[in-house]
């Protein structure tokens, strides 16, 4: 299908209910939810020192897809904003205005085809987003986030959207990270896009901009190859970029197939390029053999002068919904990723990186979505925390199994990592319930690092219904206050922390 239909052309049937697969059943039912609660119920009790909001985002068709597998993170952007204050908790839900979002309401029907090919489209967008991966705050605005495309700008009070977010015109590049950089000392946001100049594109672009939305800099790099770049690390002097082995093939696009296919003879590349002042002749690209590299935690710079970079990483295809050329993919239930550190030299002239001399498992475990305190942020830390899988914990994958639904990853606890001692503490919510991302909460007052709370959205599935749980990290292994929703949000990707005072300024 063209992805600029002549008038004649007939559109895709509508669809009159969502496809009968798993990322469409049980707790992933889409919602299509919009609403307020000014006063949660609340178990425990929410410390008064606590005063902010809790931003996340997920995915949340408003049409059923005429695509029948379409996957989950193709729906629209929907926010939650959880405000915690004087020991309550109140809740907004509303979705990004994209302009595939106001263009199917108008229209009453799914517009957009697969995830990110807009050859399957019904018409022709002019920025195809979803808006659906991310939601930062920075400089007195939300920015809802989808590495395709520019952000969306968003009140942080109403969640009302803005508009396209370009900066005042400064943004180069057609594409925008889902995971921004923030230098904790200077209010620095660091970017990036890759495919910066359009689909199938080997450009990126690099690029840093003042806590005043000024940009600073802008640096244009051509990649070794069109692969995901879905997370990034910053230190005080470098940037790293690690790109996944799944690779686009812009040919394959028009044909109507998947953005996206593993490439198991590609290798684990690491992209490092001086944070400041850089030239595209500056970029170094270090190679490891073929691995998915998932989210990243942290890095920072050690005395040598090394890069240390804190990352999960999978030794299979993590993204198995996007199989290799001959439709080879792992079983789910083989996936396993652990935290693990590199450690690069900048300044190298050989860039072939090895287990035994660059490599060091920090959790053996099976977990994802690292969090850290921010606040140290780019610098020499000690607390990683994350979701863990750990089948021994007690969940009844029995009794939950036919309301899981499917599509997302499945974690069933939240883990604290303290790097000095190697000691992993374990907060598991329930034997039906799975974790969403965490966030932390600083305490207030105080500047050690790694003390304060712990929060993250819980799915229930013996209520199917969504709870937020609050752990104190001076006791992790069990809750302070379960805070209940009369109410089902689907799985999300990612959300962040926003203290009341950071959104006044």
């Amino acid at each position: 299908m063209s992805a600029t239909p002549s008038s004649d052309t007939a559109l895709p049937a509508v669809a009159s209910h969502y496809p009968a697969r798993p990322q469409f059943s049980g707790f992933m039912k889409p919602t299509g939810m919009e609403g307020d609660i000014g006063t949660l119920e609340v178990y425990g009790t929410i410390p008064v020192d606590i005063d902010g909001t809790f931003y996340r985002v997920m995915p949340d068709p408003q049409f059923p897809p005429f695509i029948d597998n379409d996957p989950w993170f193709n729906g629209d952007g929907s926010i939650s904003a959880f405000t915690l204050k004087d020991g309550r908790a109140s809740f907004k839900q509303r979705y990004v205005r994209t302009e595939k979002f106001t263009r199917e309401r108008a229209a009453k029907r799914a517009l957009l085809g697969k995830y990110r090919n807009k050859y399957t489209d019904a018409v022709e967008f002019k920025v195809r987003t979803t808006a659906n991966t991310n939601v930062v705050h920075f400089n007195g605005t939300l920015l809802a986030l989808k590495e395709d495309a520019p952000p969306y700008a968003l009140d942080p009070d109403t969640l009302e959207t803005i508009g396209l977010q370009t900066f005042d015109g400064q943004l180069p590049s057609l594409t925008f990270t889902a995971h921004p950089k923030f230098d904790p000392a200077t209010g620095e946001m660091v970017c990036f896009g890759y495919e910066a100049k359009g689909d199938g594109t080997p450009d990126i672009c690099y690029y840093r901009i003042g806590a005043d939305g000024k940009f600073l800099e802008t640096v244009w790099l051509v990649s070794p190859v069109v692969a995901m770049i879905h997370d990034f690390a910053v230190t005080d002097n470098w940037v790293v970029f690690p790109l996944i082995p799944q690779v686009c093939d812009l040919d394959r696009l028009k044909q109507g197939g998947e953005h996206w296919q593993w490439s198991p003879e590609t290798p684990f590349v690491v992209g490092v390029l001086p944070r400041v002042g850089a030239t595209p002749a500056d970029v170094k690209w270090f190679r490891y053999p073929n691995c998915f590299p998932s989210h990243s935690c942290n890095a920072f710079e050690d005395a040598a002068g090394n890069i240390v970079f804190d990352l999960g990483l999978c030794d299979k295809n993590l993204f198995f919904w996007w199989p290799d050329a001959a439709g080879n993919a792992p079983a789910p239930e083989t996936l396993h990723t652990k935290l693990t550190r590199f450690t690069i030299d900048p300044r190298a002239t050989d860039l072939e990186l090895t287990a035994a001399a660059n490599v060091q498992v920090l959790q053996h475990g099976n977990t994802e979505f690292y969090r850290l305190d921010d606040r140290f942020a780019t610098q020499r830390y000690r607390h990683a925390f994350f979701d863990l899988m750990d089948p021994a914990l007690g969940t009844d994958f029995r009794a939950i199994g036919p309301q899981l639904g499917g599509g997302y990853p499945l974690y069933n606890s939240l883990g604290h990592l303290d790097i000095a001692t190697g000691e992993t503490e374990v907060y598991f919510p329930g034997k039906t319930h799975m974790v969403q991302e965490p966030v932390f909460i600083p305490r207030r007052g105080s500047t050690v690092e790694g003390d304060g709370y712990l929060l993250a959205l819980v799915n229930n599935y013996a209520s199917m219904s969504s709870e937020l749980h609050l752990v104190d990290t001076k006791d992790f292994t069990k809750a302070v206050a379960v805070i209940m929703l009369p109410l089902r949000l689907r799985h999300g990707l990612h959300g962040n922390w926003v203290d009341a005072a950071d959104v006044a300024k």
